[in-house]
C-alpha cells in the first residue's frame, strides 16, 4: 500500500475552527453536553463528515457515527472516534484530536485510493466528560451497557434538569435510549488517537505511545447537611459546619490516596459547593464530589471504602447529616495484545520512537474495550498539559498520530 500523506496544515486549521466554536472566549475552549457550543460543534463536526463522503447516523444518546463502507457488508466494522465535549476553561486538543484525526486518516487513506474491505466508522462519542452529570464517558456506557438507560434517564445536572430535558432539547426525545447498546463484537477493533494528557512522551523524546492498560476510575458524590446561622451569633461549640465536614473529608481523599500501597492511586475532591455562600454565615450545606482512581482494582476498593468510612466518622462527630452515591467504579480496561503490536510494528515502519504505556486518565476506549479489541495511540502533550487552555501537540506530532492510526485502520480493514 502506498503510504498515506496527512494534510496537517487543513488537520490544524479545523482543529482552530472547532476551538473556536466556546461557550467562554478564546484562548479557552467550554463546550458541555447539549449546550448551544456543543450542538454547533457536532455540526461543524456532521458537515465534515459528509464532505468527506461519510454516512452518518446518531443514536438516542447524542453519539455519532460516521461511515465509509467497505466492500464487505457482511463484516464487522473497523471503529476509531473519540469526543468533542470540553469541561469548563478546557484547551483544543483533548478528544478533537482522536476525532478531526481520525477524519485526517480517512482523507488520507481515499487520497491514495485505498479500497477498505470491513467498513471503517468514525465514532464521536457523547458527553466523554463528566461536566454535567457528574458521570464521564456517558455514550460510551450506553454503548457497552455499563449504564442502564433508566439510570442514565434519571441522571441530574446542578440545576436539577435531567439527561431527558436535554435529550429533548437536542431533538433525541422520540429515540428510545435502550437502543444506544451494541452487542458485543459489533466490531473488529477499536482504536482511540488522544493526546497524551501527561510528560512521559515529550520527556522521554518518543512520538507515540500505545496504551496497553486505562485505570479504574470511580467518583463519589456526597452532600453534607450542617445547622446555618449567624457568624457572629452561632458560637464555635454549638456549630454542625458542613464545610468543615466536607474539608476533612477532602483530606481524608487525599490520605487514602496516598496510603493506598500503590503508586498509581490518585484521588481529587473536584467539586466543592458550600450553601449559602455568605462570609458572615456558617455553611450549611456543601455539595462534594471526589474522583479516585488506580490502575489496580483492589487498591482502588480498598481507597475508596476507606473513603466512605472516613465520610462516616468525620460526619458523625462533626453531627452532620450526609447522602453518599458511588456514580461509577469501573475496572480497568486491558487493551487487546494483538492490536498493542500491530500499533508497535506500524511505528517501526515508520520510524517513529514509540513506547507501550499505562492511560492514567480513562477514556471511551475503557467502555469500547468492554465490545472488541481495542487500544490507544498517543501522542505528546507539552509539558504534559490537558484540561486547560494551554494544553499543546504540534502540528508535526499530531500528523504522526494521525499516520500511525491511518495505517492501523488500513491494517484492519483491508
Amino acid at each position: 500500500m502506498k503510504s498515506p500523506s496527512v494534510d496537517a496544515l487543513r488537520l490544524h486549521q479545523q482543529i482552530d475552527a472547532l476551538a473556536a466554536i466556546s461557550e467562554a472566549p478564546a484562548p479557552v475552549v467550554t463546550r458541555i453536553l447539549f449546550s448551544a457550543a456543543d450542538l454547533q460543534g457536532r455540526e461543524f463536526v456532521k458537515n465534515l463528515c459528509q464532505e468527506a463522503g461519510l454516512a452518518l447516523r446518531e443514536d438516542a444518546a447524542g453519539n455519532l457515527f460516521a461511515r465509509w463502507n467497505g466492500s464487505d457488508p457482511q463484516l464487522q466494522p473497523v471503529a476509531t472516534g473519540s469526543h468533542i465535549d470540553a469541561i469548563p476553561n478546557a484547551g483544543r486538543y483533548d478528544g478533537v484530536v482522536g476525532v478531526l484525526g481520525a477524519l485526517a486518516a480517512v482523507r488520507a487513506l481515499r487520497q491514495i485510493g485505498f479500497a477498505p474491505r470491513r467498513s471503517i466508522e468514525l465514532i464521536v462519542f457523547t458527553a466523554e466528560e463528566p461536566t454535567r452529570f457528574g458521570i464521564g464517558c456517558l455514550g460510551s456506557r450506553l454503548m457497552a451497557g455499563a449504564l442502564a438507560p433508566e439510570r442514565a434517564a434519571a441522571l441530574r445536572d446542578s440545576e436539577g434538569r435531567s439527561l431527558e430535558d436535554w435529550r429533548r432539547d437536542a431533538g433525541l426525545a422520540e429515540k428510545d435510549l435502550r437502543s444506544v447498546r451494541l452487542a458485543k463484537g459489533c466490531y473488529a477493533g477499536f482504536v482511540e488517537l488522544h493526546i497524551e494528557q501527561g510528560p512521559t512522551l515529550e520527556q522521554e523524546g518518543l512520538s507515540i505511545g500505545i496504551v496497553e492498560k486505562i485505570a479504574a476510575p470511580s467518583t463519589l458524590r456526597l452532600e453534607l447537611v450542617g445547622t446555618g446561622g449567624h457568624a457572629g451569633a452561632v458560637l464555635m461549640p454549638e456549630r454542625r459546619d458542613a464545610l468543615l465536614a466536607g474539608a476533612e473529608i477532602a483530606l481524608a481523599v487525599e490520605q487514602a490516596a496516598l496510603t493506598s500501597g500503590s503508586p498509581d492511586t490518585v484521588g481529587t475532591t473536584g467539586i466543592f459547593r458550600i450553601e449559602p455562600g455568605a462570609v458572615n454565615s456558617v455553611p450549611c450545606r456543601a455539595l462534594l464530589e471526589i474522583d479516585l482512581r488506580d490502575t489496580q482494582l483492589a487498591t482502588r476498593d480498598a481507597a475508596l471504602e476507606r473513603i466512605e468510612r472516613s465520610v462516616q466518622a468525620i460526619c458523625g462527630r462533626r453531627k452532620i447529616e450526609f447522602q453518599i452515591e458511588r456514580l461509577n467504579a469501573d475496572a480497568p480496561a486491558i487493551c487487546d495484545e494483538r492490536l498493542v503490536e500491530t500499533v508497535a510494528n506500524i511505528c517501526r515502519e515508520l520510524g517513529l520512537p514509540s513506547k507501550k504505556m499505562i492511560s492514567r486518565a480513562y477514556h471511551d476506549t475503557l467502555f469500547m474495550a468492554q465490545l472488541c479489541a481495542a487500544t490507544m495511540i498517543f501522542i505528546p502533550s507539552r509539558g504534559g498539559v490537558s484540561h486547560r487552555h494551554d494544553e499543546y501537540s504540534s502540528p508535526e506530532q499530531i500528523r504522526d498520530g494521525v499516520a500511525v492510526l491511518a495505517h492501523t485502520l488500513a491494517k484492519l480493514a483491508a
